[in-house]
């Protein structure tokens, strides 16, 4: 974007005389010199988690070169300018300029705010209508209505028939174009008063929150109440926010640079300094890491605006009760690959177990809680593991609060070995009680982050696990820690690998055990982890977590279902899913059945704008499409370049080819994952360039 036409973006965004600009035009998939979404080092390489700071230190120098016009001090946020904002994020392809623009926008949201309270309240709404949530993940409250909702939320607010909604539908294939062209087609007698941000925030975590048997009635209210007040653009965000999906390829990832950026920057000015660049990029790794242990944005803006942004760290650390995003593993290939890795360096090598990560918190209270690696509210799920906790509590007297991470998998009482995960799948996932529970569960922890309201992520392994060795004691079938080996000797981490395949394990789990490398690093897949899988020993190393989008119709004995599936990984700068390959081995009959049954109510008349497959040709598209809403874990020989598939495609040559799979295998589903923990279109280029590298 040259610097007048910035300006006149910029410029229109909080302007009193601003038009209704037309209908969001697509988003160009291919870099420009001039703004592009690449992430490469020179060598044209993926990037490692040690080339961040650099980034973030190129990104924040970048000056506005336009003072944003001001509101009223003092004066409500209309919902208006905050779509127009979302709009031209959604027009821009560039990631640094949609991080510039977002960055300006959290900044004037601090200088119209005319106290500490205000800004706290402005920013945090703002912040999260951005990401389209209405809280942290944790506490389960989630937009994402279903279609057929919203369908008739609009016939009913804009007085169009289902049938002309339905036939807008299968041209545009998004619920926000749909309402942008109904509300663009009513004429209102009066003009209802504007909506405001706070107005809407408020309505949506409302409406995520309603349950029971009059809710829908309640929300089709709710919603038809705020489409009155809208005009068309703000008719097509919100239809867009309460289907859970902005489409303005600008995730949260990107939205945390650009929101630390305004906090420093703002910091500054109120303290009559000049921006400094390097200021900015501490306020950025400060922001990031307070973000991977304090997962809540509400929390970190209050604490960043009350002590200052790079005092974050000093009052955001970890808490009982707030999940923590887990430390990941790379994967490798070799016992000699791992020994080549820490070549003199003390490891461990522990099992891999076949279950369910859960992140179990301790409360002072008293209280349970148990998360998943997406930070979901397990709790009641597990119900099973309260007399767990509170037997631990009893054997261990000086007990008050802990965070423990661990691996929770089936348990055989009687025979006292654990049993595959697609026992534990069966499970109940809501409204379990434990007098019905049949699949036993032990929990195996490995690790300790937190000991009466101590934080140990910044020990070693090696201390953090004698910390663990010592204040807790095992339960028989209930609690145990992992099996764990320590030694470089290749014979005898070969013969444990064997004897964890034989105890139903996937494998090993290797890690650096002192050091600074031995540290607890939240939310990063660090190389001082490894996985080593035995199934895929000669293969790529790991299995990958691929987003279900699409379906192919059944042939032969599979006619009359699906006969296979489009799949696609996560880009986690755009929050786009992008096709990477067609699948149709690993399936049983029954898992046939099964995935009909789960996937039938999601399909849609046409792909989600957030889906990226080449358009060009036939040969990727399938006959059915999917509102994306589950993973598969999928085995793979290697990788390769795909003019069809394009995964990966901005950070891979001139963006025209992305990654492909060979030989893709289905495992399992993942339901113990959200969509964000599908394996990155980043993952998928550093694997192949690894591949690349090796061959």
């Amino acid at each position: 974007m040259k610097s007048t036409q910035k300006q006149q973006t910029l410029a229109r965004f909080f302007g009193s005389q601003s038009s209704q600009s037309t209908a969001a035009k697509k988003r160009s998939r291919s870099p420009t010199p001039e703004s592009s979404n690449k992430v490469l080092k020179s060598d044209d390489t993926p990037k490692t988690s040690a080339d961040e700071l650099e980034d973030a230190k190129e990104l924040l120098k970048m000056e506005p070169d336009v003072k944003v016009p001001d509101l009223p001090v003092g004066k409500p946020i209309p919902y208006s300018k905050l779509c127009e904002v979302f709009e031209a994020l959604e027009n821009e392809p560039g990631r640094l300029k949609c991080i510039e623009i977002a960055s300006e926008l959290f900044t004037h949201v601090l200088s119209i705010s005319e106290t500490q309270e205000d800004q706290i309240r402005n920013l945090v709404e703002v912040n999260y209508l951005t990401i389209n949530r209405v809280s942290p993940d944790y506490e389960g409250l989630e937009l994402g209505l279903g279609e057929t909702l919203l369908m008739k939320a609009l016939a009913s607010g804009t007085g169009r028939s289902m049938q002309q909604l339905k036939e807008d539908m299968g041209e545009y294939g998004d619920i926000g174009l749909v309402a942008q062209k109904s509300r663009s087609k009513q004429s209102l007698m009066f003009k209802p008063k504007p909506l405001t941000v706070s107005q809407v925030f408020n309505n949506l975590k409302q409406i995520a929150g309603l349950s029971g048997s009059s809710s829908q009635n309640k929300k089709l209210a709710m919603i038809n109440k705020m489409l009155t007040s809208c005009d068309s653009r703000e008719a097509k965000f919100l239809m867009r926010s309460l289907e859970g999906s902005l489409r303005i390829q600008f995730a949260e990832k990107s939205v945390v640079v650009a929101l630390a950026k305004a906090l420093a920057e703002n910091e500054m000015r109120q303290k009559g300094k000049k921006i400094n660049p390097d200021v900015l990029a501490q306020a950025d790794e400060q922001i990031k890491e307070a973000f991977s242990q304090v997962p809540n944005h509400e929390l970190i803006i209050e604490t960043a605006i009350k002590y200052g942004v790079l005092n974050l760290m000093d009052h955001c650390t970890l808490k009982p009760g707030i999940p923590v995003k887990p430390m990941l593993a790379k994967p490798t290939k070799s016992i000699t690959e791992i020994l080549d890795q820490f070549e003199n360096q003390e490891f461990t090598c522990e099992y891999k177990y076949d279950g369910e990560r859960a992140q179990v918190h301790l409360l002072p209270d008293g209280t349970l809680r148990v998360y998943s690696r997406s930070s979901e509210n397990m709790t009641q799920r597990y119900p099973d593991l309260i007399p767990v906790v509170e037997e631990l509590k009893r054997l261990n007297p000086g007990v008050e609060s802990f965070i423990l991470d661990c691996e929770c998998v089936a348990w055989d009482k009687k025979q006292e070995k654990i049993l595959p995960f697609q026992i534990l799948s069966t499970r109940k996932r809501k409204d379990v009680k434990e007098e019905d529970i049949t699949v036993q569960v032990c929990l195996f922890a490995f690790d300790i982050l937190l000991y009466n309201g101590e934080s140990l992520i910044k020990m070693s392994l090696k201390e953090r696990r004698e910390y663990m060795y010592d204040n807790l004691k095992v339960i028989p079938g209930k609690f145990r820690f992992s099996e764990k080996l320590d030694s470089s000797d290749l014979d005898v981490i070969t013969k444990f690998l064997d004897q964890s395949v034989k105890d139903a394990c996937e494998g090993l789990m290797i890690k650096t055990l002192n050091g600074q490398d031995s540290l607890y690093e939240p939310s990063k897949r660090s190389r001082n982890w490894l996985k080593l899988k035995k199934d895929y020993l000669e293969g790529v190393g790991d299995s990958l977590d691929l987003v279900v989008i699409g379906a192919y119709v059944g042939k032969g004995k599979r006619t009359g279902g699906y006969g296979g599936f489009l799949l696609a990984s996560y880009n986690t700068d755009t929050g786009e899913y992008e096709a990477i390959c067609k699948i149709g081995t690993g399936f049983s009959d029954e898992m046939f059945a099964t995935l009909t049954e789960k996937l039938k109510p999601t399909e849609v008349a046409e792909p989600k704008g957030s889906i990226i497959y080449d358009k060009t040709s036939s040969r990727g598209a399938p006959e059915i499409w999917f509102e994306p809403t589950m993973l598969f874990e999928v085995k793979v020989a290697d990788f390769t370049e795909s003019p069809v598939y394009k995964a990966g495609a901005s950070l891979l040559g001139d963006g025209s080819k992305g990654v492909s799979l060979r030989f893709p295998r289905f495992i399992r589903i993942r339901d113990d994952k959200a969509l964000e923990d599908a394996t990155s279109s980043e993952q998928i280029v550093e694997l192949y360039e690894k591949q690349a590298n090796l061959n």
